[in-house]
């Protein structure tokens, strides 16, 4: 039978399955090919805590959403138009974020009487009318596997591990995405194990043919390319967008880049990016703990080298004393903090946005640092360019704030010609005559020597040091100079970060301040309540400290100021101190990122509509 299609703007599908299940493995497949077909994409990981959580249990089930369109988009959407479920846990878990009259396919060989227990199900929902209102694909999927594999040599557990691929195959026919991308991959993945190779080749296009044999399905989609900009695209997440961006800052800065780093949820893959860089010069050391990579990190920036030390709320903690004396030393360092639900170690794989205050105040003493925000996986990548010139140039420790949907979320990065980025400029102290380590520059920057160099003999360390000549120092009104020597420097800061610019009219009712990776899904929800015919107006804050210089005034030109944060207000915090602005907030604690029609509702609330 002819199978229609049907032209679509946008889809958003979840892979769902257990942990061992292949469901990321297949999402970001389905991500690869359709980043080369041409459409812009954002995807987001969703995997448990566990290392591996009891199989068919809700706690164990991992999934993988991916939002594809026509157009530029910069969410995953609210809801779910196709649900790949491979066991009833996953159907159970993902139900909530299904649309109405959606498509759910569902590995029937699963729906057992122990997985559906296991699920919490005391009746088979493909059969009690709990899944009414939807449209069902029962797929027996291992048993369709198993048969396509029944001549290969390989172990029961090694065929029913393919059947992730069976229905990646059904979901590449489904959205008309071509196969070789995915055909190559497994050639490369599985160059030196054949038997493997053909069994994920053979029943990928069993899951495509399938869809084109099969009387289930009626109707395929087209999701034609989308119009960006012309450019080179790399898919990237969050992570390799920071790794990418530092590699860059080194380059471009000509020094060599050391990274001193514990592994830690959601921030390892820095590390493991960054490690693969060793022909750029990238020194990578995976310390024993959180301290001796922060504390490895200092020693290489006071050898002259761009340090970079990357972890999350919790190893920002551990980190604490030994940002106060890169404060103390004053001596160039990135710190990116890749936060997660907290407080302590709290949801490790959730994303949330609650360190903002830790990142601006969480030292003893007077220790202040500069504070940068992502906004987009994309986005990572200039923001670690832009941490890394601000470091070097005040001489300052910069704390670069991303978290967990950032990091784990992918998006096209259009990359930019090497000549496109701004040189880094540099400057080493190398004459003797009239040095003094703790002298200072008009942005009360001191100078930069490195060790060993001739005439240039200096001590740094924790201890309060002489202002100027740098020896240590317990002289109560020298300390207060050093004290104020130092936030002087990080208030220069403003002088050349840019303007925040509005989005919208530059004064009225209503203004939204946001930070982070909110940044999406109120630009998504801007749309919606502009064509409604509502004025609101925007601001997405990428440098928490210092503000931008023309903040104040855009805050005196809205009666009314809304801040959603996925915290309890940390932003709205540090604005009414600093403005004495009364704003009406937003919260979310829940470790997902807001919806559209979230911030939609909480709009018209305010404007009484």
């Amino acid at each position: 039978m002819a199978k229609q299609v049907q032209v679509v703007d946008d889809v958003t599908i979840r892979f769902a399955g257990d942990s061992g299940d292949g469901m990321q493995l297949a999402g970001t497949q389905f991500t690869d090919t359709t980043a080369i077909v041409g459409n812009d994409l954002s995807t987001v990981p969703d995997f448990p805590a566990e290392i591996r959580a009891p199989a068919g249990s809700l706690a164990g089930v991992s999934g993988f959403s991916l939002h594809f369109s026509s157009s530029d988009i910069q969410t995953l959407g609210d809801a779910l138009d196709v649900l790949v479920a491979m066991n009833p846990a996953a159907l159970r878990v993902n139900m909530r974020d299904l649309k109405r009259n959606s498509t759910i396919i569902v590995n029937t060989n699963a729906f057992d009487t122990k997985n559906l227990k296991l699920a919490n199900y005391s009746t088979n929902p493909l059969e009690d009318g709990t899944l009414s209102g939807y449209n069902v694909i029962p797929v027996e999927l291992t048993k369709v596997t198993m048969a396509t594999l029944e001549d290969l040599s390989l172990s029961l557990k090694e065929k029913e591990k393919c059947k992730n691929f069976f229905a990646l195959g059904l979901l590449y026919w489904m959205y008309n995405r071509p196969l070789e991308i995915t055909e190559k991959w497994l050639a490369t993945k599985f160059a030196k194990k054949p038997e493997l190779l053909e069994a994920n080749k053979r029943v990928l296009n069993a899951g495509y043919n399938y869809g084109e044999t099969t009387e289930i399905f009626t109707t395929r989609y087209d999701v034609k390319p989308a119009k960006l900009p012309k450019g080179i695209y790399r898919n990237v997440s969050g992570n390799e967008a920071v790794a990418l961006g530092m590699v860059v800052a080194s380059l471009k800065s000509g020094l060599k880049l050391f990274l001193g780093s514990y592994p830690i949820t959601p921030a390892s893959e820095i590390l493991q990016e960054l490690s693969k860089y060793k022909d750029y010069g990238v020194v990578t050391f995976q310390a024993e703990d959180e301290i001796a990579g922060i504390a490895s990190a200092i020693g290489a920036a006071f050898a002259g080298n761009l340090a970079l030390t990357t972890t999350s709320g919790p190893g920002l903690s551990l980190k604490a004393e030994a940002i106060g004396l890169g404060v103390m030393t004053e001596l160039p360092l990135v710190i990116v903090d890749v936060q997660r639900g907290g407080p302590s170690t709290g949801l490790p794989t959730k994303t949330e946005q609650s360190d903002l205050l830790q990142a601006m105040y969480g030292r003893h003493g007077e220790a202040p640092v500069v504070v940068l925000a992502a906004q987009s996986p994309a986005d990572c990548f200039f923001m670690a360019i832009e941490a890394s010139k601000i470091a070097l140039k005040f001489m300052v420790p910069v704390i670069l704030l991303t978290d967990g949907y950032l990091a784990f979320g992918s998006e096209p990065l259009r990359i930019p010609t090497f000549e496109e980025i701004p040189e880094i400029t540099v400057k080493f102290r190398t004459e003797p005559e009239g040095f003094y380590p703790y002298m200072r520059d008009e942005n009360f920057v001191r100078p930069w020597a490195i060790p060993g160099t001739p005439g240039l003999e200096h001590r740094i360390g924790g201890l309060e040091k002489k202002d100027v000549y740098g020896g240590i120092s317990y002289e109560p009104e020298n300390h207060q100079v050093m004290t104020e020597n130092r936030e002087k420097k990080v208030e220069q800061v403003v002088t050349i970060i840019p303007d925040v610019v509005v989005d919208g009219a530059e004064e009225g009712e209503l203004l939204i301040i946001s930070w982070g990776s909110t940044y999406g899904v109120i630009k998504e929800s801007l749309k919606v309540v502009r064509k409604a015919g509502k004025d609101v107006s925007h601001v997405h804050l990428q440098y928490l400290n210092p503000f931008p210089k023309n903040l104040s005034a855009i805050l005196s030109k809205f009666k009314k100021v809304l801040v959603p944060e996925m915290n309890l207000g940390q932003l709205s915090m540090l604005l009414r101190n600093k403005y004495m602005k009364e704003l009406i907030q937003l919260n979310k604690m829940q470790g997902q990122p807001f919806k559209i029609a979230e911030i939609e509702k909480k709009i018209y609330e305010v404007l009484g509509a």
